[in-house]
């Protein structure tokens, strides 16, 4: 069967909430005053490179520092599953599909928001980044994980809302489906490579089953 690799942030769960309110208190603690209204963008891609963006080489570090004293206690939890979600698992799972996550997330954030959200159960394992930023870059994260599952590149897919999830599957010979209720856009996915785009649940589900 298919081994099927969820991104977790805009793929499976809409983070928004939790991680621009973390976002505003870093920038707040580093004492940026001029903040951007649209922080939509920082969805998705690893968090040291945003920063990188929105301080600088030199402050980054210290901006995801401060990220992370609002995130771990706060921002991780305010987080909602997008509608239908847990219905595709569960259909999935049943079918037999052997399902993982692959995050740029660090892993000790994504397994606490999938327990506490009751996503855990459909996945046979979580994959994400270190907090020292190990594994952060979505083709690293994915020959990881494809190494670890022994899963074959060519009968997995992987699914998300970024072009990070794109060219971490076309680096690894892994086909990507990319959706369109999370961050990105039709542009952004086809200038990646997609493979296939879909637009709601309920198509990647005929598209997958």
């Amino acid at each position: 069967m298919t081994s099927l690799f969820f991104d977790l942030d805009g793929t499976l769960t809409d983070p928004k909430a939790g991680i621009i309110s973390s976002v505003h208190y870093a920038l707040d603690k580093l004492g940026i005053d001029e903040v951007p209204e649209d922080l939509d963008w920082v969805i998705g891609p690893p968090l040291p490179e945003s920063f990188v963006v929105m301080v600088g080489a030199d402050r980054a570090d210290e901006g995801v520092r401060a990220y992370r004293e609002h995130y771990s206690v706060t921002g991780l939890y305010q987080n909602e599953v997008y509608s239908g979600i847990p219905e595709l698992l569960a259909a999935l799972k049943a079918a037999g599909h052997p399902l993982y996550v692959a995050t740029s997330k660090p892993h000790v954030f994504a397994n606490p928001i999938l327990e506490r959200f009751g996503l855990a159960p459909y996945f046979d394992a979580v994959f994400g980044a270190e907090l020292d930023g190990t594994r952060g870059n979505k083709a690293d994260l994915l020959a990881h994980a494809l190494a670890q599952t022994g899963s074959d590149p060519q009968t997995s897919i992987m699914l998300g809302d970024r072009k990070h999830d794109i060219l971490g599957a076309r680096a690894n010979g892994v086909k990507a489906i990319s959706v369109l209720w999370g961050y990105g856009s039709r542009e952004e996915f086809e200038a990646a490579g997609t493979d296939r785009i879909v637009e709601t649940v309920a198509e990647l589900r005929d598209e997958l089953l």
